[in-house]
């Protein structure tokens, strides 16, 4: 009997630790995250105080001066980010429907060991890999084709003008989407694969071709994930910094030609913190990174809206 209450006693304890130690673990999530709130907040305020709101609406950028603008550095991130996806998601989704469905037997492990290494190369790689191969490449074949042809287009025509230069914010969203296609493509993967067989089995057998048993039972079987690896992305996208800050050109520039150069945040902030000469200047490159952080959230948060929104639609 009183081994038995020893063990009670320490099944007891072992538990007591194990929640408050998974309870420690996720509020010191929240703390990080306040921490680099506020952190970003409190260097960023010069630079809040002295350009206010004008800050988000302002394109110039003077290290001469100190006068900074932030609307540059965001066009640039959310447009080269959403190209990415727009490029990214198709392709990611080809590619996990092909390994799950598809894909021999024999060639399906090798593929996704594949596709799972190409996850692990350093952005940096990919950012010299773009600049000496790819770019040169675009503006010798790529960029001049796409000029001639679909320059004089009405209203897209503008989109694909200018020099070919090779880089600048199409290559940089292209290098984006190689790089975050791994990432989808794993997750889509890995939530298509868990879609039970009896499902897709019985869709099959009442005359669904792999189409309609992909778009009617994989797709609203796997939607949150599906969302999930989507977002993952998207953050990569936004957040990648070496790879873009080689090809996207570095030039506070807002223009719609895709092939023209740009600038990110996070450029901006590679570029120049090391070398920011003033208090101003620094502060200002920290208030980008809290935009940059403010964004991310917004993203996470409208991600968790629409996943509520499908749930609800799902029940009903």
């Amino acid at each position: 009997m009183s081994d038995l209450h020893a063990q009670l006693t320490k099944q007891k304890r072992n538990d007591f630790l194990f929640v408050n130690m998974t309870k420690f673990f996720a509020f010191l999530v929240l703390i990080s995250l306040g921490g680099i709130m506020i952190s970003l907040v409190i260097g960023a305020w010069p630079s809040i105080k002295e350009f206010g709101f004008g800050f988000y609406t302002s394109s110039n950028w003077s290290t001469v001066n100190d006068e900074y603008g932030a609307l540059a550095p965001i066009y640039g991130t959310i447009v080269t980010s959403i190209i990415a996806i727009l490029i990214a998601v198709p392709i990611s989704f080809g590619i996990a429907i092909f390994l799950t469905e598809l894909c021999p037997a024999v060639l399906r492990r090798p593929l996704g060991m594949a596709i799972e290494l190409l996850a692990g190369i350093p952005s940096i790689i990919y950012g010299m890999w773009g600049f000496f191969v790819l770019a040169p490449l675009f503006a010798k074949y790529v960029q001049p084709f796409l000029i001639e042809h679909l320059g004089p287009i009405p209203m897209i025509g503008s989109l694909f003008g200018g020099p070919p230069l090779g880089i600048g914010v199409f290559t940089a969203s292209l290098i984006l989407a190689i790089m975050i296609i791994p990432f989808i493509a794993a997750t889509m993967r890995d939530v298509f694969a868990v879609v039970p067989e009896l499902l897709k089995e019985s869709a099959y057998g009442a005359g669904a071709t792999t189409w309609e048993v992909m778009y009617k039972i994989i797709l609203p079987y796997t939607k949150a994930g599906v969302v999930g690896g989507i977002i993952l992305g998207l953050g990569r996208a936004l957040g990648e910094t070496m790879a873009v800050t080689f090809l996207v050109g570095n030039t506070y520039n807002i223009n719609s030609n895709l092939f023209g150069s740009g600038v990110t945040i996070t450029s901006a902030i590679a570029n120049e913190f090391a070398e920011a000469s003033s208090a101003m200047h620094v502060s200002t490159l920290l208030h980008l990174g809290l935009i940059l952080f403010v964004i991310t959230f917004f993203v996470l948060s409208i991600s968790k809206i629409m996943l509520s929104r499908i749930d609800k639609k799902a029940g009903n």
